[in-house]
């Protein structure tokens, strides 16, 4: 049975309201760079770009962010872009839900290995079931739910939802 979680208009206002942080904490910034995880996260990082555009001069360069997320260690993570292109840049890695942080800290480790202005993460949703110890810098809604539950974001033409089931 499906339990709604955020309907489509309180997902725009947490991608509105996560905009504007990652705005606030790079004002000074020519670029930012918006790393989106394969999948849901580069569908929610195309609408954290969206936003973004709308409401600073910077250029905001959206990159894809690619895995094999049951096996991350063994598939290795590649970019959308080269690596060279992210030194002193400010970047910021955007998953649909943050649930063990497997796919984040292997991300976050990607991007270890290059010189980078700052590193930050945003997650529309935290589970609170943290495998490894990373953390979201930019969150839209923080659960506490049963390790049997399933958290479901679907990224759809005016109906964005997010349920449990």
């Amino acid at each position: 049975m499906e339990q709604t979680i955020l309907s489509h208009l309180q997902i725009q206002h947490k991608i509105e309201r996560i905009a504007y942080q990652i705005y606030e904490a790079n004002v000074n910034e020519e670029e930012i760079i918006i790393a989106g995880i394969d999948g849901g996260g580069l569908q929610f990082a195309k609408k954290i770009v969206s936003k973004l555009k709308k409401i600073t001069t910077a250029k905001i360069t959206l990159c894809k962010l690619s895995m094999d997320k049951t096996n991350p260690l063994k598939s290795g993570v590649s970019t959308s872009m080269p690596q060279e292109e992210f030194i002193d840049k400010s970047v910021v890695i955007v998953d649909d839900v943050l649930n063990s942080g497997t796919t984040l800290i292997y991300g976050v480790h990607h991007f270890l290995k290059t010189p980078l202005k700052q590193l930050k993460t945003a997650v529309l949703v935290n589970r609170n079931h943290k495998k490894y110890p990373v953390k979201a810098d930019y969150k839209g809604i923080s659960l506490s739910t049963s390790l049997q539950e399933h958290v479901n974001v679907r990224f759809e033409t005016k109906n964005d939802r997010v349920f449990l089931d």
